[in-house]
């Protein structure tokens, strides 16, 4: 949360005190949570690295964008090197009725042309990164076998959130949620300008926003469905390790049967 401001020049004192505080709560927060032991609202809190994946890109992310936005002002080696890169993902993912795309459609015709390419730049280099941070989330459940490679899975802890006993079968809830969870992944880069065209008001917004309220924008535009994703990933996951317990249980229950009998 401090890096737009330990990075970004010019950065206003105000600014800088409400980000201390924030980071302050922030980091409250994440020790309570994952210093308890009983359930909180925190899931897979005991499977990593589902909950490190997602705060080590998004971290990534901001200092990457943090640090191509300094180069407009304050030009070094690094920031030439990610601009190019970052412009270069963008161009590429800027094709008709990409998700980039969409989010240029904001720009009013008159944008002056570094706003432009600068969103160009933050827009695909945060999709690109999102989606590589799925990616390897599910070369680790596939290759890895996350999360029962080291250690037994409790759903309780692991998703306070989710109670198995409001009704249905526990399975079949799991992958209905996990069905609506990549669906919407998939859709809400599409739907999200869609909507903030929709609203005539916002179509100036990108030119207003500063350069923190541009990064953490780009930011949720990009890892919100992509988390989205990874959740729907996860539930499924879980839903499959669920139902092969069960077909373990009904074949050794088979299998005491047939030993009952045969000893009668």
């Amino acid at each position: 949360m401090a890096i737009p401001s330990l990075v970004l020049p010019s950065v206003a004192s105000d600014t800088a005190q409400i980000v201390i505080i924030l980071g302050f709560l922030a980091g409250i927060m994440v020790f309570v949570e994952y210093h308890g032991h009983c359930a909180s609202i925190v899931e897979f809190r005991f499977a990593p690295p589902y909950n490190r994946l997602k705060y080590g890109f998004i971290a990534l992310t901001v200092l990457l964008m943090s640090i191509i936005t300094r180069g407009l002002t304050d030009p070094g080696s690094w920031s030439v090197l990610l601009t190019g890169i970052g412009r270069g993902i963008g161009q590429m993912l800027d094709f008709p009725y990409s998700p980039v795309r969409l989010v240029m459609v904001l720009l009013p015709h008159n944008t002056d042309v570094q706003t432009v390419d600068l969103l160009r730049t933050f827009a695909g280099l945060s999709y690109a990164l999102s989606f590589v941070m799925v990616f390897t989330f599910i070369g680790l459940v596939h290759l890895r076998g996350w999360p029962v490679r080291r250690q037994a899975f409790n759903v309780l802890l692991n998703l306070p959130l989710f109670d198995p006993t409001a009704g249905g079968d526990v399975v079949s809830r799991l992958n209905r949620d996990a069905s609506i969870h990549i669906s919407l992944g998939f859709l809400l880069p599409f739907l999200m300008p869609a909507a903030v065209l929709v609203i005539s008001k916002l179509i100036d917004s990108f030119e207003t926003l500063g350069p923190q309220a541009l990064i953490w924008t780009i930011c949720a535009w990009s890892f919100i469905p992509a988390s989205m994703i990874m959740r729907g990933v996860a539930t499924n996951r879980i839903a499959d390790l669920i139902t092969a317990k069960r077909r373990r249980a009904y074949a050794r229950a088979a299998s005491e049967a047939d030993e009952s009998m045969q000893t009668v």
